[in-house]
């Protein structure tokens, strides 16, 4: 489900920058991202930039000129233990169009079935996309702190910056402040740590090597990516039986000797990493022999899987019951 545009550009205008203090929190906590949330919001924006692309050019035709893409808004979860936060997941928001206001209902809904799946896990705060900070999002802050009463903001920059070596996350807190001799509640800077647990290690490490395709599935780039490296490996094969069958032709002189050839051969051949040390036979060995150990465990496993489901079929032929003659039981 793709969230609507915030107001002012759902106006055509760009959101003015709301403000935002450079200094960093004092409420002295300390937060712990999870990759899942980035890759949720980058997921959603993607969507989102998808079908307004898709809106842009159906009305291209009747001359209307493209608009920028829509922000995306959400709501992130977890825990907080101590002075220690952890957002761990997150999911969308629906924003009126007109008036920016968070749809109640559908807030709710979400909260309820989160509470189902993750008992807990509650509410910290919301996230949206862009370069800074606008003057809407204090409006939708706001809003969710009859949720929570100090919540989080996470603005993730969709913009590419290839000189940018950090992540272009921010989290905000929201403090109050005193400006020209009133309080106004702005956001301040908060610093945080990426947290992973293994499942989303592998599973970012698995989105990091494999480029998305024409749309497939996972399983698929998997393929393409397993398909590339074997003829990777096929063709190097190929080039070095070649070059293996020139030199035993040229040893046995069914060929003329070539100096030139034999010194590049003998340079190509010294870059190979010496591999006949004692060291490595054990460690090799040691690893192969675990594969096959692995091997012959998961061959027991579906061996004892097919017998299990084998006898199972068989007590179920050979249950009776107990008013019939004979009074047979079970066979095993």
């Amino acid at each position: 489900m793709s969230a609507p545009s915030d107001p002012a550009a759902a106006a055509g205008q760009a959101p003015a920058p709301a403000a935002a203090s450079a200094a960093s929190s004092s409420s002295g906590l300390t937060f712990k991202l999870h990759p899942l949330v980035i890759v949720n919001v980058s997921d959603h924006h993607t969507r989102v930039k998808a079908q307004a692309a898709c809106s842009g050019d159906s009305s291209s035709s009747s001359g209307t000129a493209a608009a920028q893409p829509p922000r995306v808004f959400g709501c992130v979860i977890g825990v907080q233990r101590g002075r220690t936060v952890e957002i761990f997941n997150s999911f969308e928001l629906v924003l009126d169009p007109v008036s920016g206001t968070l749809d109640r209902a559908f807030l709710e809904k979400k909260q309820e079935l989160y509470k189902k799946v993750f008992p807990d896990f509650y509410v910290l705060g919301w996230y949206s996309t862009g370069s800074d900070v606008q003057d809407t999002d204090m409006q939708i802050h706001k809003a969710l702190m009859d949720v929570n009463e100090s919540p989080v903001y996470l603005l993730l920059n969709p913009a590419i910056n290839l000189s940018q070596k950090d992540l272009p996350v921010t989290i905000y807190e929201s403090e109050l402040h005193v400006i020209d001799g009133s309080p106004q509640l702005i956001f301040v800077r908060s610093n945080y740590t990426i947290e992973t647990v293994e499942a989303e290690r592998i599973s970012v490490d698995h989105v990091a090597h494999l480029k998305p395709s024409d749309g497939g599935s996972a399983a698929t780039q998997l393929a393409a990516h397993l398909t590339g490296i074997h003829s990777a490996i096929k063709m190097l094969n190929s080039r070095v039986r070649v070059i293996h069958q020139y030199l035993v032709a040229m040893q046995k002189g069914d060929i003329p000797v070539d100096n030139s050839l034999l010194r590049q051969v003998s340079s190509l051949v010294r870059r190979l990493p010496a591999m006949e040390s004692q060291k490595f036979q054990d460690d090799f060995l040691m690893e192969y022999n675990d594969t096959l150990l692995m091997t012959y465990l998961a061959m027991f496993t579906n061996c004892s899987s097919t017998m299990n489901e084998l006898v199972e079929k068989i007590n179920t032929s050979y249950e009776r019951p107990a008013t019939r003659r004979g009074g047979r039981g079970a066979f095993m």
